[in-house]
Formats: C-alpha cells, sequence, structure tokens
C-alpha cells in the first residue's frame, strides 16, 4: 500500500553499504519480498512488504528480490533488483507496478531486472561465491510454522549448491534496524503526529460512538484522509473487553460508566508508532477508575524516567516490574507480606500485569532488536505499563513511543498526547 512513497535512495544505499561492510568476502546476500497469502477463492490478504527488503532498497511491491554480492567479478552483479515486469494485463487486473526507471530512482541501484531473469543470473553469481546470506525469519516473537520464500529459497540453493557456506543475515539487518537513522526518525515522529491527532479528534467526539467498531471506523479514516495506514489490527476494547490483551473483535456496544482502552497507531512511509490510551466513555473517571488509571500513570512515568542506553531491553523490563509490584502493593492490589513470601518464578504481579512494559519498534510494531545487549543511542521502544482487574472489569494501559538518546534526554514520539486525567476529561467535555 504505497499511499507515501519513499523518495530517499541516499538513505537505502547507505542501509546496504552498511549491510555488505559486515558481510564474509566473497560472499551473496538475497532478500525476498513478502508472500502474498491466500484468503481463499482468488482472492488474496493484504500485501505487507518484507521489512527487511524494504529497509534496504525502498521498494513495497510483491515478487521483488534483492540481491548483494560486493565482490562480484561483474561490476553490474553488485547490487541486483528483481522486480514483477507489468504487462497490459497486469495493468488491467492489477494496476501499476514500478518500472524499471522509477525502482532506479527509488532504490539506488542501478541493475534493475524482470524477475524471470532470477534463476539463470543466480546460478552463474553463486558459482563465483563462497559465502550465502539468507534472511530467515529470527524474530522472538515469530511462531509461523509454514513456509516463505527466503526459506524456500534456502532449501533450493542448499540442495543445488551443498558445498558454500551459508549463513545468517537476520542478526545483520537487525542491528543495523534497531538505531534509527533521521529519516526514519521522521517518518516515526509524523507516524506519532497522525496517531495523537485522531486521538484528540476521538476525544472531543466520543458522545458520538455507540459500539467499539464505530470509534475503529473514525481512526481508519482518519488516518487514510492523512495517507497513513493501520500499524497493526486496532484493540478498541469496552469495559472488561480491555482485559484481552489482544482483543481485536471491537463489535460490543459502548456502556455508560466503563472504560474504553484504545491500542492503535498509524503506519507512515511503513514505519509505525504505537499508542495506548484508556479513557471514560462517559467522560468522567469514576473514584476507583481514577485511582488505578493514576497508578498505571505513576508506573509509566517512573519506567519511562528509566529509560536509558546503558541497559539492555531485558534488564530495563524486569527493572520495570518491580516498579509495578511496587505500585500494586501501594493501591492495595498486592499485599507486602505475601509478595516477600512469593515464588519468584511465579510473582504475584502477573495476577495483574501479565506482559512487558517495553518493545522495539520501526518497521515493524513489534520491531527488530537484542533483548539482550545494551540499548543503543536512536533505538525507539514503547513505554507501556497496564493494571488489569478482571473481577472489576477494569483494564487499563497507557503507552508512548521512546527515542532513546545517550545524553539521557529521550524524545517522547507521543509527548503532546493527552495522558493526564485532567486533560482527558477536559477534551472529552469540550
Amino acid at each position: 500500500m504505497r499511499r507515501f512513497i519513499q523518495k530517499n535512495a541516499a538513505f537505502f544505499v547507505q542501509n546496504r553499504n552498511a549491510l555488505m561492510s559486515k558481510m564474509q568476502p566473497n560472499a551473496i546476500a538475497i532478500f525476498h519480498s513478502g508472500d502474498q497469502f491466500l484468503k481463499s477463492a482468488d482472492a488474496t490478504h493484504t500485501f505487507y512488504q518484507n521489512p527487511d527488503l524494504f529497509y534496504l532498497s525502498g521498494i513495497d511491491q510483491e515478487d521483488t528480490i534483492l540481491v548483494l554480492f560486493p565482490d562480484a567479478p561483474v561490476p553490474e552483479w553488485r547490487e541486483v533488483l528483481f522486480l514483477k515486469q507489468t504487462s497490459e494485463q497486469i495493468k488491467i487486473w492489477e494496476g501499476y507496478k514500478y518500472t524499471q526507471e522509477e525502482a532506479n530512482a527509488l532504490s539506488g541501484i542501478k541493475t534493475i531486472k524482470w524477475n524471470s531473469t532470477f534463476n539463470s543470473l543466480i546460478k552463474m553469481m553463486m558459482h563465483q561465491a563462497q559465502h550465502v546470506y539468507i534472511n530467515l525469519n529470527e524474530h522472538d516473537r515469530s511462531h509461523f510454522e509454514g513456509d516463505y520464500k527466503d526459506f524456500r529459497l534456502f532449501t533450493e540453493l542448499k540442495s543445488k549448491f551443498p558445498l558454500h557456506q551459508y549463513h545468517r543475515s537476520a542478526p545483520i539487518v537487525s542491528q543495523l534496524r534497531t538505531a534509527k537513522k533521521d529519516y526514519e526518525i521522521d517518518l516515526m515522529q509524523k507516524a506519532a503526529n497522525i496517531t495523537k491527532d485522531s486521538f484528540v479528534h476521538l476525544l472531543k467526539n466520543m458522545r458520538h460512538f455507540k459500539h467499539e467498531f464505530e470509534i475503529e471506523a473514525e481512526i481508519t479514516y482518519f488516518f487514510n484522509k492523512n495517507r497513513a495506514e493501520h500499524a497493526y489490527n486496532p484493540i478498541i476494547a469496552g469495559g472488561d473487553n480491555a482485559n484481552v490483551l489482544h482483543y481485536n473483535d471491537n463489535d460490543k456496544p459502548l456502556k455508560a460508566g466503563d472504560l474504553i482502552l484504545m491500542d492503535y497507531g498509524a503506519r507512515f512511509g511503513n514505519y509505525a508508532s504505537d499508542m495506548t490510551r484508556t479513557i471514560p466513555y462517559s467522560g468522567t473517571f469514576s473514584e476507583r477508575q481514577k485511582t488505578i488509571y493514576n497508578a498505571c500513570l505513576n508506573v509509566f512515568k517512573k519506567s519511562k524516567a528509566l529509560m536509558s542506553c546503558s541497559i539492555s531491553l531485558l534488564d530495563y523490563n524486569n527493572e520495570c516490574k518491580k516498579i509495578m509490584e511496587s505500585e500494586l502493593i501501594q493501591i492495595g492490589l498486592l499485599d507486602k507480606n505475601e509478595v516477600l513470601k512469593q515464588d519468584p518464578n511465579n510473582p504475584l504481579y502477573r495476577k495483574y500485569f501479565p506482559h512487558g512494559v517495553a518493545h522495539f519498534l520501526g518497521l515493524d510494531v513489534h520491531d527488530v532488536g537484542n533483548h539482550y545487549e545494551i540499548l543503543p543511542e536512536n533505538a525507539v521502544l514503547t513505554c507501556e505499563p497496564g493494571i488489569y482487574i478482571q473481577d472489576e472489569g477494569i483494564g487499563i494501559r497507557i503507552e508512548n513511543d521512546i527515542l532513546l538518546k545517550s545524553n539521557g534526554v529521550h524524545i517522547d514520539f507521543l509527548n503532546n498526547c493527552p495522558i493526564e486525567v485532567e486533560e482527558i476529561e477536559t477534551l472529552m467535555h469540550s
């Protein structure tokens, strides 16, 4: 979905050069676009580009292959982009596809070929290479059990060229993608601005919505009007639905007195934002709701202040859980004496807070990054504590997106987004 066309070839050239500088001598690296997945009959799901291929080329189109061979004996082989060749029939049935000239302008790659020539050319290139980098999905959260283009290519190449040495590109690309460059930061700030503006719009118009799906529809309209799309399936959860962490039904009526947890974010230029706010449907928090909300907000503020380029994401999340544990004791949901006797492998806070505070953000909403290494400058993390009380039908989560700086003066992309009880209530009654 090319709502916003990238026009910064220098950025993608820089990314490819950084990757090639970390490759073994005489090595090829191959990247495929994402698959188009079948729904049923002849219908397919909306295409989603492989973020690594996009990061290295700027090309957002199906059936694309990128081959990097920096030590190639033929100069034209050092960077080759293979595209789907269009036709009059494709124009009629599928629409516009990149021309070779446009792909060159977007990516900075000089050698642009149609993907029908890939098999013959890769065979010649493989005969001149010793090492091969394959781009498999190694994300910590990935549970996909099917195959995909890069995996199929790996199986095929290993069968035809068993004596080559095969390597993982994922750790290299993940490291490169973790620290954001200025161009990416600008796009992420734009995505966050659209998300923030949509939230303010919702607060002022909440009285007009009667169902969860009406809120989702309004967000979709607002995003599309601003050349953005949803970065992930939005969560619009009224009342007890907020206690389902990945609630996606968004089809229930909204009830007076309930809270509404809204977890959504705009995707602009392929970069994601990720925001969560919890608001009172009637425009005013009850005293109990306000107590729990402010407790969650306290954890948010303390956790945000704890963010640093001198800690790993794993250690950061563990420290934030201690903050949450203390806050839950403070508001009486946990007993201090019972906490002292708890099983460390099954801490009591999990009843009310079963997830982490932070994850990486970028081209993916759950972006790549190493959880065990010290966080680099210009990594972007979410900060999203939550408190869920199933017995009371209360679920509260608060989330902003934070750009880490080595001097400790971090940038909150959603810093001006209403978050205090008084800000929310005032806008809802405006």
